[in-house]
């Protein structure tokens, strides 16, 4: 699945005194990520029926509008403090708000028995494959936050110059996590991939 990496993302990743830097990041109450689980109605009585009914119902995803089984997006917003000091301009404080939604398939009415255990084990390797996404995420602001805070850019009194750093480091460490986010997708779904075996399970009824 792919992990869309969008919405108003603007980042301080700047150089600055790690002793500052150290301690107005401890200054920061701490924050959690807010996470949210959707579903989509997938139908069906056999495990083929369920699998064939996520190609057709699955989210839609990137430019291609391809469909995948699940889906895990996040939406990140900062709230940060520019403060101009002397010369120079610091970033003295960046707290960001992260929400992020995965968006699983779930059956529209009761199923078999055999089914429904099939079914449940699937689901619950597909939640757990998602949450991995969701955890690079995390992992991800959770950097950036530790590199930004406390960050100082001389020659900018008008911290303007700051800004445009901050989107230029802000692209590389996106592209970071989305390289990550592909590399795991390429395993789990490889040749003996745990998500590979979770389908061929499923369609199998085992």
């Amino acid at each position: 699945m792919k992990t869309a990496v969008l919405t108003s993302l603007l980042l301080a990743c700047l150089l600055a005194s790690p002793a500052q830097a150290q301690m107005e990041v401890q200054a920061q109450p701490q924050w959690k990520p807010v996470e949210k689980v959707e579903t989509y109605a997938v139908s069906g009585q056999t495990g083929l029926e369920l699998y064939t009914s996520i190609g057709a119902r699955g989210p839609m995803v990137g430019k291609s509008k391809n469909r995948v089984i699940a889906y895990t997006n996040f939406k990140l917003t900062w709230v940060r403090d520019y403060q101009p000091r002397g010369d120079a301009c610091v970033l003295a404080s960046a707290r960001p708000k992260l929400i992020i939604t995965y968006t699983l398939p779930k059956p529209n009415g009761r199923l078999p028995a055999a089914v429904q255990k099939s079914w449940e084990a699937f689901a619950a390797g597909l939640a757990a494959h998602e949450k991995v996404h969701g955890d690079t995420i995390v992992e991800m602001v959770r950097k950036i936050e530790s590199l930004s805070v406390g960050l100082t850019v001389a020659g900018d009194p008008g911290c303007s110059k700051i800004r445009t750093e901050l989107t230029r480091r802000l692209a590389e460490i996106s592209q970071a996590q989305r390289q990550a986010s592909r590399e795991f997708d390429r395993v789990e779904f490889g040749k003996g991939g745990n998500m590979q075996l979770l389908i061929v399970a499923l369609l199998m009824g085992r």
